[in-house]
């Protein structure tokens, strides 16, 4: 799937150019940005096609990817919520008190109105003998065959799985980085550091690429500090203990649903100096180690750890660093037209930004370079 996302990184940078040219003040909308980056490239991994529409001629997304994309962030929502027919499942029967099934299905509706027909019309190709190439996800869940030579997984299985990977893949990496940018913007000698670790690994005559992320450290240092001070939601999905235990001196009954808080673990300040400060050093080793996302101390929580962490940790941690890493490289980033800062509060009723972040944006490399991505 490498040049799948190449092709993605590529469109990020030629549609944040198209943007600050068709924009006198340069003003960049880095949520739609990064979000919209993330579900392209999901999307072109699972589909090999990045819209399900036509796509805006600047290359950013039309109605049918905002629709997409506003219903995997409804579904997103509701996982999130509390919902009393879980603990009271006859409810669910009967009586929907909070609403929250009636919103879960209308937003489970809205994304596989686009996914399923996708799908069907695949499968459909294979057993017809028309497509016998596997090019993508899809092509791969649909060929799975088990011990006998069986298919391996109905359509009902495939749909569940392709949009488990959507909604999965979309929401962590976009908040990191716009909380990310925002800071460095706040602490321009973060922001320098880090353009000039790029221009040290990679230069100003191309475009930097995954084969480069093992060298881009300070990158990956600031995008851990993201995740660590700014998650995106407040408690990861709940998890059920197995047997009876004692954690810390309390005791957890089995059957006991968990829940870890995000910032109660990134903003410890037992573990952390100065926890509310962004400083991206903090992640730093003096021996020059690599930088990986994960704490494997359980200090942070950025796509999870142990046997049920999150399974494409190397798909969220790449897809993460080349959004980041391209934004920088390709453009010089400032405060909007008459402030001096991002003003950087969470939302009343979450963990994102309360507003989305615009900044100023400016191309920083040869004419040139972008000219050859829209050609």
């Amino acid at each position: 799937m490498h040049d799948k996302r190449a092709e993605e990184a590529d469109h990020l940078v030629n549609y944040v150019y198209n943007v600050i040219k068709s924009n006198e003040d340069g003003a960049v909308n880095v949520r739609a940005v990064a979000q919209h980056f993330c579900a392209n490239t999901i999307r072109n991994m699972i589909f090999s096609k990045r819209f399900f529409g036509k796509g805006t001629e600047n290359g950013g997304p039309g109605v049918e990817e905002e629709e997409h994309l506003h219903g995997v962030f409804n579904i997103l929502s509701c996982l999130y919520n509390f919902c009393i027919s879980d603990y009271f499942p006859f409810l669910r029967r009967r009586i929907d008190l909070d609403g929250n099934e009636k919103r879960t299905r209308q937003a489970f509706e809205t994304v596989r109105k686009y996914h399923d027909p996708e799908i069907d019309m695949r499968i459909k190709q294979w057993k017809e003998g028309t497509r016998i190439e596997k090019d993508d996800i899809l092509d791969v869940l649909i060929t799975l065959k088990d011990d006998k030579g069986n298919t391996l997984l109905t359509s009902e299985e495939i749909k569940a799985q392709i949009l488990e990977m959507v909604i999965a893949t979309i929401d962590n990496p976009s908040n990191a980085i716009e909380w990310a940018l925002g800071e460095m913007i706040n602490q321009p000698e973060t922001l320098i550091r880090a353009v000039q670790e790029l221009d040290l690994v990679v230069g100003k005559n191309r475009l930097v690429q995954e084969s480069d992320m093992n060298n881009l450290n300070y990158i990956k240092a600031c995008l851990k500090e993201s995740f660590r001070l700014h998650p995106m939601v407040a408690f990861n999905l709940p998890h059920e203990s197995i047997c009876d235990t004692m954690v810390s001196g309390y005791f957890i009954p089995k059957g006991s649903h968990i829940l870890l808080s995000r910032p109660g673990l990134g903003r410890n300040s037992r573990i952390w100096n100065e926890p509310l400060r962004f400083n991206p050093e903090r992640h730093l080793k003096n021996d020059g180690s690599h930088v990986i996302l994960n704490d494997q101390e359980l200090h942070l929580l950025s796509f999870s750890i142990g046997r049920r962490s999150c399974p494409a940790v190397n798909l969220g941690s790449t897809v993460s660093i080349m959004l980041l890493a391209r934004l920088l490289q390709g453009f010089t980033w400032s405060p909007p037209p008459n402030t001096t800062c991002i003003k950087l509060v969470e939302a009343s009723d979450g963990m994102v930004l309360s507003e989305p972040l615009r900044a100023i944006a400016r191309a920083r490399l040869d004419e040139r370079l972008y000219a050859s991505l829209s050609s």
